[in-house]
């Protein structure tokens, strides 16, 4: 490998290593240019230490501590990459600025909010124009299926087979494919919203599935704004950790209950889990286990369960 003198260089050639072998970097490729540059500007030309790391990582004075400890997070893959070429190389340890990834509990929605929001969604105005029944429709969606938001809004016409009751969401998080089969309700519902798309905006030259009444694919900020609006008029209260219920809280609220169904039915929860993880399009199953909250009705399921197992029961 020829000798990289700058940070910049030694970075640029990870970067495309890691690129070849079809990682994406996006994020991460712009924060180690950024740490480079950092290294470069301070006359440091030696490897990467502790002091460096934590000094680019504390950097920014707007930046709380958890940026700090993503930063670290998304260093310390490069430094390993450089250990084999330099000894003298430091890895940032785990946590060393505290966790990069703390787990605020999420809102898990009752089934009274999901029909609160989709009732207020479908007074949206203009009543006679096609926004109310997108976004109802957007959220049902949602709420019935875990649907990341970004994967909702990528939907294609051709992605949604509602003679076969399947969708497709392609190159997602982690570049990951999958079949989404639905409901019967949730195939009527985007049959509905279909008929009443193609009725409204007849000349729609986009593919998106859901579009505004322009006929254009729908703005991630418009569709978040839409929701704070239809949250501050519903005037809910977070229950969980975050400052106050997100769309990403049906994915979540979704998780929990498909969990809670299949413990009423006294299903494995292994095997539920495991069904579950590629269902919402998860690497590991682990990703899905974070999403599990510990709601009242899976806390009693459980409490029953280990009560029948220390009565021998193993049902």
């Amino acid at each position: 490998m020829k000798h990289a003198t700058t940070m910049v260089s030694q970075v640029e050639q990870y970067l495309a290593l890691r690129r070849r072998l079809g990682f994406d970097l996006r994020v991460a490729g712009s924060q180690l240019l950024a740490f480079a540059r950092f290294a470069d500007a301070s006359d440091d030309r030696g490897p990467i230490t502790l002091d460096l790391a934590v000094r680019w990582a504390r950097s920014s004075e707007r930046a709380k501590p958890i940026t700090w400890a993503r930063r670290l997070e998304l260093l310390r893959p490069f430094a390993r990459y450089r250990l084999q070429f330099n000894p003298a190389t430091e890895v940032p340890p785990l946590h060393l600025l505290g966790p990069a990834h703390p787990r605020l509990a999420p809102h898990i929605y009752t089934a009274e909010e999901i029909a609160s929001l989709l009732e207020a969604a479908n007074a949206l105005s203009p009543k006679e124009g096609l926004r109310p029944v997108t976004y109802q429709t957007l959220f049902g969606l949602i709420a019935a299926t875990g649907l990341r938001v970004s994967e909702a809004r990528a939907l294609t016409r051709a992605d949604v087979d509602l003679t076969g009751g399947v969708l497709t969401v392609r190159n997602s998080k982690f570049r990951k494919s999958r079949l989404v089969p639905l409901h019967a309700t949730s195939v009527r519902a985007l049959k509905r919203y279909a008929e009443i798309r193609d009725r409204k905006v007849p000349l729609v030259h986009t593919a998106a599935f859901f579009v505004s009444d322009r006929g254009k694919p729908l703005d991630k900020r418009t569709v978040h704004y839409t929701f704070a609006k239809l949250r501050q008029q519903l005037g809910w209260r977070a229950r969980g950790g975050h400052p106050a219920p997100r769309i990403h809280d049906l994915r979540h609220t979704f998780i929990c209950q498909a969990l809670l169904r299949s413990c009423r039915k006294r299903r494995s929860p292994e095997h539920g889990i495991e069904a579950l993880s590629t269902y919402v399009g998860h690497a590991k199953v682990t990703e899905t286990y974070w999403y599990v909250t510990g709601i009242p009705e899976l806390m009693a399921l459980a409490a029953r369960r280990f009560e029948r197992y220390a009565h021998g029961d193993s049902q």
